[in-house]
């Protein structure tokens, strides 16, 4: 393959205690736009994961198979090894109780085995990106979960100096989870300026949605619970 054809390739880190998912992942996602390394998770413990090296990439997908320890350790550990890094977690199925865990640690994605071939090639370009591969209505939940749990005054944005006042303003009821209409009274400005100025903030913190800015919050330890 053409060295310049490989450098365009996304990297992708798949740690799997089975064989037979690296197997699945080679045969789904096309050699053309994916470079996939395997790390076998057998027979690990906690304590042996910071003894193993791990092969630099954009996307480290971590099978569920392993133990819960196992896979909340492993995100601990890649992400304190590569802060930058983005990390997906493939199960049979996701529980709102363990998906919101692994949200509050860092993880970008969720994905099931049973997904069509589509959604994996679709997502990981996603998540290398900066987005999130949640589904819409879970992250809505644990969106409202934050915001039911949080205590008064415990929502404090740290606000980049590229935001106008009245970016700043908007932006603490927005992390509120406050609606357009509920934003607009409590500033006595429109229903239409609220939506300019969200609009402004969603496009310079590079999100699309207002719950991925409340996520992102969070996980940067800007919002509080």
């Amino acid at each position: 393959m053409p060295q310049h054809s490989r450098a365009h390739r996304l990297k992708v880190c798949l740690l799997s205690p089975h064989p037979l998912v690296r197997a699945e992942f080679e045969r789904v996602l096309p050699v053309k736009s994916f470079q996939i390394s395997f790390k076998a998770l057998n027979a690990v413990s906690s304590a042996d994961l910071r003894e193993l090296p791990f092969p630099r990439a954009a996307v480290y997908v971590i099978d569920a198979q392993a133990s819960s320890a196992i896979v909340h350790s492993l995100i601990e550990h890649l992400l304190e090894l590569y802060p930058s890094a983005r990390v997906v977690v493939l199960a049979s199925k996701h529980s709102d109780a363990e998906t919101f865990e692994l949200l509050r640690m860092g993880v970008k994605g969720l994905l099931t085995y049973g997904q069509p071939e589509k959604q994996w090639q679709d997502a990981l370009p996603m998540v290398a990106a900066g987005g999130y591969w949640v589904p819409r209505a879970v992250l809505s939940r644990f969106v409202e979960s934050i915001v039911a749990s949080r205590k008064t005054g415990a929502v404090r944005a740290k606000t980049p100096g590229t935001l106008s006042r009245r970016e700043k303003e908007v932006l603490e009821p927005l992390l509120q989870n406050l609606s357009n209409k509920e934003i607009a009274s409590q500033l006595n400005i429109s229903e239409r300026t609220v939506k300019f100025h969200v609009s402004n903030l969603l496009a310079k913190h590079g999100v699309r949605r207002r719950a991925d800015l409340i996520v992102m919050r969070f996980q940067e330890g800007q919002l509080s619970v």
